[in-house]
């Protein structure tokens, strides 16, 4: 349940950054600003990144456990 919560946390701020940086980006280059496409690639990167990091992260205190 642990590993739910967090990634739903992760979630709501890459969306909400993600929102964020991507509205202001929209506006300096002066382009299209589309709201859905950017949470949903901002929550997908992001939860892909935090797992990756966990996953690798796991792997090298079950290696340097087994010397």
């Amino acid at each position: 349940m642990k590993w739910l919560e967090a990634n739903l946390v992760v979630i709501f701020w890459a969306v909400i950054f993600g929102e964020v940086i991507g509205y202001i980006v929209g506006a300096l280059k002066e382009v299209t600003y589309d709201p859905m496409t950017i949470g949903v690639t901002m929550a997908v990167v992001a939860v892909i990144a935090v797992n990756g990091i966990t996953l690798l992260g796991r792997s090298d205190v079950k290696s340097a456990g087994d010397k």
